[in-house]
């Protein structure tokens, strides 16, 4: 049992009470606030915040630096010489948050050396967590009842048996059932809900010409990336702004579900950790079985 998976079980279960946070206030009425971007932000992602940041500070060793959506204090200079940190986002999509369609997301990565190599998103409302870490592979737990964790961690006296458990009781991605169904010349393409740009229209468009049936899946916040790494579908173009913390998590999901997620010019994978937080245009996909 290497220091990585502990990491792993802390972050799914901060996952987890953050996403029963978000819950507590999606499920009555709450008010609205805009940052100085004018995105959005509400009382869920300041206590989802909150919940995260104390899991991750709590750990045994050495603790890592934080960097969130709600907390991202640290200057370019301090955080360039980070060789490991935790990349959050404590409630993706809250604009579908705000439209009560249940498409949002907790997101914890952590990051080494500018790639992200652990990974987390948590369903609310679902109670789906996907998760990967490298070279032990992307799972979906489909109720997070297995964890059966607490915030007093019972899992410390034993997180080899702990992790045993929840992957016995996990899909390992990609699944088989939805990436062996389609034939060549059909594809699914992915996009967003909220955030559809023109040029995703015409990558639509470009695809109708190359195959015989393209079938659109909208979807919110990191879902995206998750349905690519379950091969429910083929491909994600995001042609538009998306920030770090939005894809760190799903970025490796993906990959180790033996997908790729590369940026649109350079094809290359994602880097982490930029002076300037915001993403490239970017490709995911699932890669061809051999």
């Amino acid at each position: 049992m290497n220091q990585l998976t502990y990491y792993l079980l802390i972050a799914l279960l901060a996952a987890k009470d953050a996403g029963r946070a978000i819950l507590d206030v999606y499920n009555q009425n709450f008010d609205i606030s805009y940052k100085d971007d004018h995105s959005p932000l509400t009382q869920a992602d300041q206590r989802s915040h909150s919940i995260i940041v104390s899991h991750l500070s709590d750990l045994t060793g050495e603790r890592l630096p934080i960097l969130s959506e709600e907390g991202k204090s640290s200057s370019y200079k301090q955080r360039r010489r980070w060789e490991y940190f935790w990349m959050v986002d404590p409630l993706d999509g809250t604009k579908e948050f705000i439209k009560k369609n249940d498409e949002f997301t907790v997101n914890i990565a952590q990051i080494h050396q500018n790639r992200p190599i652990l990974g987390v998103i948590y369903v609310p409302v679902k109670d789906v967590l996907y998760f990967a870490v490298e070279g032990l592979g992307a799972y979906r737990m489909d109720s997070s009842d297995i964890l059966s964790l607490s915030t007093d961690r019972p899992f410390n006296n034993d997180p080899a048996g702990v992790l045993e458990t929840i992957l016995d009781g996990s899909i390992k991605l990609p699944d088989d059932k939805h990436r062996f169904k389609k034939k060549d010349s059909q594809i699914t393409i992915v996009g967003s809900r909220s955030h559809a740009t023109n040029e995703l229209k015409a990558f639509i468009e470009t695809m109708r010409k190359k195959h015989e049936q393209v079938e659109f899946i909208s979807a919110g916040s990191s879902l995206k990336l998750c349905l690519v790494a379950e091969g429910r579908a083929d491909i994600y173009p995001r042609l538009g702004p998306t920030m770090e913390w939005d894809t760190a998590a799903g970025q490796v999901i993906v990959e180790q579900a033996q997908g790729s997620v590369l940026n649109y010019d350079m094809d290359e994978p994602l880097r982490y950790n930029k002076k300037n937080l915001l993403n490239p245009w970017f490709i995911a996909r699932i890669n061809d079985p051999p």
